[in-house]
Protein backbone atom coordinates (compact mmCIF):
# COMPACT_ATOMS: atom_id res chain seq x y z
CA UNK A 1 0.00 0.00 0.00
CA UNK A 2 2.68 2.53 1.17
CA UNK A 3 4.54 1.96 -2.77
CA UNK A 4 1.43 2.60 -4.31
CA UNK A 5 0.95 5.92 -2.22
CA UNK A 6 4.42 6.48 -2.87
CA UNK A 7 4.22 6.17 -6.71
CA UNK A 8 1.17 7.81 -6.56
CA UNK A 9 2.40 10.51 -4.66
CA UNK A 10 5.19 10.76 -7.07
CA UNK A 11 3.41 11.00 -10.33
CA UNK A 12 1.10 13.79 -8.80
CA UNK A 13 4.23 15.68 -8.23
CA UNK A 14 5.63 15.21 -11.43
CA UNK A 15 2.40 16.08 -12.72
CA UNK A 16 2.28 19.60 -11.15
CA UNK A 17 5.73 20.32 -11.75
CA UNK A 18 4.70 19.73 -15.64
CA UNK A 19 1.52 21.92 -15.54
CA UNK A 20 3.79 24.91 -13.83
CA UNK A 21 6.19 24.33 -16.56
CA UNK A 22 4.37 24.15 -19.69
CA UNK A 23 1.86 27.26 -17.95
CA UNK A 24 5.25 29.09 -17.97
CA UNK A 25 6.11 27.92 -21.52
CA UNK A 26 3.58 28.75 -22.81
CA UNK A 27 1.16 31.83 -21.04
CA UNK A 28 -2.34 32.36 -21.60
CA UNK A 29 -1.84 35.53 -23.70
CA UNK A 30 -3.04 38.77 -22.03
CA UNK A 31 -6.42 40.72 -22.88
CA UNK A 32 -5.94 43.88 -25.24
CA UNK A 33 -9.60 44.80 -24.69
CA UNK A 34 -9.94 48.59 -25.94
CA UNK A 35 -14.04 48.62 -26.24
CA UNK A 36 -15.45 45.64 -24.59
CA UNK A 37 -15.39 45.95 -20.31
CA UNK A 38 -12.03 44.73 -18.91
CA UNK A 39 -13.85 42.61 -16.18
CA UNK A 40 -15.62 40.69 -19.10
CA UNK A 41 -16.03 36.91 -18.44
CA UNK A 42 -14.23 34.33 -20.96
CA UNK A 43 -17.40 32.89 -21.60
CA UNK A 44 -18.78 36.06 -22.78
CA UNK A 45 -16.05 37.63 -24.68
CA UNK A 46 -16.26 34.10 -26.15
CA UNK A 47 -19.99 34.40 -26.91
CA UNK A 48 -19.87 38.21 -28.13
CA UNK A 49 -17.02 37.04 -31.10
CA UNK A 50 -18.96 34.21 -32.36
CA UNK A 51 -21.63 36.62 -33.05
CA UNK A 52 -19.01 38.46 -34.93
CA UNK A 53 -17.81 35.80 -36.82
CA UNK A 54 -21.54 34.79 -38.22
CA UNK A 55 -22.46 38.32 -38.18
CA UNK A 56 -19.52 38.76 -40.68
CA UNK A 57 -19.08 35.51 -41.74
CA UNK A 58 -15.68 35.12 -40.97
CA UNK A 59 -13.17 33.34 -38.73
CA UNK A 60 -11.29 34.52 -35.52
CA UNK A 61 -8.04 35.12 -37.69
CA UNK A 62 -9.89 37.35 -39.71
CA UNK A 63 -8.68 40.34 -36.84
CA UNK A 64 -6.43 38.19 -34.94
CA UNK A 65 -3.03 37.43 -36.16
CA UNK A 66 -1.28 34.26 -35.56
CA UNK A 67 1.26 34.19 -32.47
CA UNK A 68 5.21 33.53 -33.76
CA UNK A 69 6.18 31.26 -31.21
CA UNK A 70 3.38 28.89 -31.98
CA UNK A 71 1.95 29.71 -35.28
CA UNK A 72 -1.09 27.20 -34.57
CA UNK A 73 -1.98 29.64 -32.09
CA UNK A 74 -3.41 33.40 -32.45
CA UNK A 75 -2.23 36.10 -30.73
CA UNK A 76 -5.61 37.70 -29.50
CA UNK A 77 -3.77 40.40 -27.89
CA UNK A 78 -1.69 41.87 -30.76
CA UNK A 79 -2.92 44.99 -32.82
CA UNK A 80 -0.84 43.68 -35.79
CA UNK A 81 -3.64 43.31 -38.03
CA UNK A 82 -5.64 46.83 -39.31
CA UNK A 83 -8.94 44.92 -38.99
CA UNK A 84 -8.93 45.13 -35.33
CA UNK A 85 -8.44 48.68 -35.75
CA UNK A 86 -11.69 48.67 -38.24
CA UNK A 87 -13.51 46.35 -36.01
CA UNK A 88 -13.17 48.46 -32.65
CA UNK A 89 -14.54 51.31 -34.95
CA UNK A 90 -17.14 49.49 -35.87
CA UNK A 91 -18.14 48.18 -32.39
CA UNK A 92 -17.56 52.10 -31.24
CA UNK A 93 -20.11 52.88 -33.90
CA UNK A 94 -22.70 50.72 -33.17
CA UNK A 95 -22.57 51.12 -29.45
CA UNK A 96 -23.61 55.01 -30.19
CA UNK A 97 -26.32 54.55 -32.81
CA UNK A 98 -27.72 52.28 -29.94
CA UNK A 99 -27.60 54.56 -27.03
CA UNK A 100 -28.21 57.62 -29.26
CA UNK A 101 -31.32 55.92 -30.92
CA UNK A 102 -32.57 52.92 -29.06
CA UNK A 103 -32.01 53.47 -25.35
CA UNK A 104 -34.40 55.49 -22.75
CA UNK A 105 -33.24 57.74 -20.66
CA UNK A 106 -32.92 54.80 -17.89
CA UNK A 107 -30.42 53.39 -20.45
CA UNK A 108 -32.73 50.88 -21.05
CA UNK A 109 -33.94 49.33 -24.30
CA UNK A 110 -37.93 49.14 -24.54
CA UNK A 111 -39.01 45.99 -25.66
CA UNK A 112 -40.56 46.76 -28.85
CA UNK A 113 -37.10 48.03 -30.50
CA UNK A 114 -34.54 45.95 -31.73
CA UNK A 115 -31.42 47.19 -31.49
CA UNK A 116 -28.25 47.37 -34.37
CA UNK A 117 -25.78 44.98 -34.65
CA UNK A 118 -23.19 44.33 -36.78
CA UNK A 119 -25.71 41.61 -38.45
CA UNK A 120 -28.15 44.51 -38.89
CA UNK A 121 -25.53 45.96 -41.96
CA UNK A 122 -23.37 42.94 -42.77
CA UNK A 123 -25.71 40.14 -43.14
CA UNK A 124 -22.75 37.83 -42.88
CA UNK A 125 -20.90 39.45 -45.41
CA UNK A 126 -17.51 41.13 -44.49
CA UNK A 127 -17.51 43.32 -47.36
CA UNK A 128 -13.77 44.45 -47.56
CA UNK A 129 -12.67 45.55 -51.37
CA UNK A 130 -9.14 44.98 -50.16
CA UNK A 131 -10.44 41.40 -51.34
CA UNK A 132 -9.98 39.73 -48.06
Amino acid sequence: MRIIKKKTGGILSAFVILLITLTAANPLPKRNLQVLPEDISDAQLDSIMKQYNKALGVSCNFCHTKRSDYPDSLDYASDKDPMKTTARKMMRMTIEINQKNFLTDENKRPHELNEVTCYTCHRGEAWIESGR
